[in-house]
């Protein structure tokens, strides 16, 4: 995922005054102030847990990933890119870290309720969440798992907005300002994504 819409920051291009002030701070914290970890800490400890909120979407785990996520940043501070607002570089962090926990829960039941368009026609992929039986549950949970594989088998970052999506349920504009991609380029993806995972599903379908 690209930090910035380009690689360097423009010449002409002023540096707000919040992220002037961050960048002192940032280079007294990369010189082992621990005061300057404070005051990077007090500013952003409030949209970044409304941040996380938006993700996660569960008030008792965003305290320890609040203080997860801070370790993380300021065990990395060093590699901070003074070209981009640090902002940026913590919000990242943020983002990625949240996705990370997110991946680590106990894989849900994933519906890809949206038809997916395809050369071969129109088809939707659907893992149900009630059983009626032992062999139904026995066959859910094969689904399930040939969907984590299918999932899977996908490019990085196909699987990321894909998740984001479907399990993360958050909108394309969302997920579009999360990642810092155009509008366009999350919805080319996500077909894309989809696609791959009709293909694979299709070669698949034998086991279900």
């Amino acid at each position: 995922m690209n930090q910035g819409t380009s690689n360097t920051r423009s010449e002409s291009q002023t540096p707000s005054a919040s992220s002037q002030v961050d960048y002192i701070v940032v280079q007294r914290a990369i010189g082992g102030d621990q005061g300057a970890f404070k005051v990077l800490f007090d500013k952003y400890r409030q949209p970044l847990y409304f941040h996380i909120l938006k993700l996660v979407r569960d008030k008792e785990i965003i305290e320890d990933l609040l203080q997860e996520i801070f370790l993380k940043a300021f065990d990395n501070i060093s590699s901070f890119n003074p070209d981009y607002a640090f902002s940026t570089w913590l919000y990242r962090i943020t983002t990625n870290h949240s996705i990370d926990y997110l991946r680590k829960k106990k894989l849900k039941t994933l519906s890809l309720d949206e038809p997916i368009q395809t050369k071969d026609g129109v088809m939707s992929i659907e893992v149900e969440d009630s059983s009626s039986s032992t062999d139904d549950l026995v066959m859910k949970k094969q689904r399930s798992k040939i969907l984590k594989e299918a999932l899977d088998s996908l490019p990085d970052k196909y699987r990321d907005i894909i998740r984001m999506r479907h399990i993360d349920e958050l909108s394309y504009q969302e997920i579009a300002e999360l990642l810092d991609l155009p509008l366009g380029t999350v919805k080319a993806h996500i077909f894309r994504a989809r696609e791959l995972l009709y293909k694979y599903l299709k070669d698949r379908q034998g086991s279900f």
